[in-house]
């Protein structure tokens, strides 16, 4: 199998030379074609420079230099878009996951389609770092029901084609293995060596927290209901609509067989709210279901994914 291993960089001009030198180190002993993708994310020290000479003198890096600094997740999709191994191993260049996992991921990965790494003995302050990544894992395991230690452990392994029919924004590359669940794609895990940062600063803070818990909702969304929005929308606002209607009518008959005077009454504004709300929510699904078949069809993008063609001349 040859391997591809993406590395996004962004302003690490301290650790670029030791982490090409430890990924030689271990790559150099699998016998087997490989290439080392390095991906320099807007960086703005001399990370670029140092990169530019270390693929003069090797002819298995290749360097993608973007112009600005746009984030992790799109790092990693301009790597996958130029990988060309049939296992694709991601890796942080902060030298804080260890290069010497990656034979382990290989192994792993005979069985299955993904394996990621999991920072079981993590070397990070606990308020700011850990303890925020327990409760986070914790939920996108159970809101996607693929269930996972570490969700952001970046130290990952992937058959091809795996990578190539995804598509990634936002913050999205913590969530490959629950987007890619729903190609049927089996996914394993296993124990990562993680070390403590000691040169550079840390690119993450709390704030990603947010970021992490708006995207869990784009990805539950997208994992049940891409294809059937209507399914989502229909049934809340059906409700909102009943129950309006429902406030209306009794409201009605008071006014019309009991004289009562509903004028003023909060109940009225309540049920005309629950209507209106309840016929939002349908066009909203009927815009979302419109959207889905332009999607599709524009692209002629399937709705399921083929693992393989068996038959005569296949």
């Amino acid at each position: 199998m040859s391997v591809s291993v993406v590395v996004p960089l962004y302003n690490e001009e301290e650790n670029v030379k030791v982490l090409n030198e430890r990924l030689k180190e271990v790559i150099d002993t699998l016998g087997t074609e490989y290439e080392i993708i390095y991906v320099d994310d807007g960086s703005n020290d001399r990370t670029l420079n140092l990169l530019e000479d270390i693929q003069k003198a090797d002819r298995n890096v290749l360097v993608l230099s973007l112009r600005r600094n746009f984030g992790q997740t799109a790092a990693f999709a301009a790597g996958f878009d130029f990988a060309r191994g049939d296992i694709v191993i991601t890796m942080d260049g902060d030298l804080q996951n260890d290069p010497k996992d990656i034979p382990r991921l290989l192994d792993a990965i005979r069985d299955c389609d993904l394996v990621s790494g999991w920072r079981k003995k993590r070397k990070d302050t606990f308020l700011t770092r850990r303890l925020p990544s327990m409760i986070a894992n914790w939920l996108i395991s159970k809101v996607t029901g693929v269930k996972l230690h570490d969700y952001g452990c970046s130290l990952k392994a992937y058959r091809r084609d795996v990578v190539k029919n995804l598509r990634l924004y936002g913050e999205m590359h913590r969530f490959i293995p629950a987007v890619a669940s729903w190609y049927g794609v089996r996914v394993a895990e296993i124990e990562t060596t993680h070390h403590p940062r000691l040169r550079g600063k840390s690119k993450y803070g709390t704030s990603r927290t947010i970021k992490v818990l708006l995207d869990l909702i784009t990805v539950k969304f997208l994992q049940s209901f891409s294809t059937k929005p209507m399914q989502f929308f229909g049934p809340m606002g059906m409700i909102f609509g009943i129950v309006g209607v429902g406030i209306s009518l009794y409201l009605s008959i008071e006014k019309l067989f009991m004289g009562v005077n509903i004028g003023g009454r909060p109940l009225l504004l309540l049920g005309a709210l629950l209507i209106i709300v309840g016929v939002q929510f349908i066009g909203m699904g009927l815009l979302g279901e419109m959207l889905v078949r332009v999607y599709h069809e524009s692209q002629k993008k399937p709705i399921y994914a083929i693992k393989k063609i068996l038959g005569p001349g296949k």
